[in-house]
């Protein structure tokens, strides 16, 4: 077992979680400020709401993947797989707590997914490029 694959993983895990809730938050800002400049009526910025919500989806999986091979570790297809379904199902959930104002994930919703790609990161048995 290679124990600085566990310190690779965490580390791209915590920066790709990082980035895509500050996507999330900053999006969602964004669409509420369109939703108020156009008099709140329905679906005004449904459009900035499903544009932030897709690129957060499509980034995870992307940055993590990119993440891993930026330290060196290949052999990733499973930590990029998993981990990009965990953030959608994860970020998907608790949606509505991003999307208030100053809202965030739960910090042991991050926490647990934080130790699931750590783990889904060192257990694989990825090489060395």
């Amino acid at each position: 077992m290679r124990y600085v694959r566990f310190v690779k993983g965490a580390v791209t895990v915590v920066v790709a979680t990082a980035a895509c809730h500050a996507l999330m938050s900053a999006g969602f800002a964004w669409a509420r400020d369109r939703a108020d400049q156009s008099g709140d009526s329905m679906f005004s910025s449904a459009f900035e709401f499903l544009l932030t919500t897709a690129a957060s989806w499509a980034l995870m999986p992307v940055l993590l993947w990119v993440g891993m091979r930026m330290t060196g570790e290949a052999g990733n297809t499973v930590l990029v797989a998993v981990g990009g379904l965990v953030w959608l199902g994860l970020s998907g959930y608790f949606i509505d707590d991003i999307d208030r104002a100053g809202g965030h994930i739960p910090i042991l919703a991050l926490a647990a997914y934080l130790l699931l790609g750590t783990g889904l990161a060192g257990a694989a048995p990825g090489r060395r490029t």
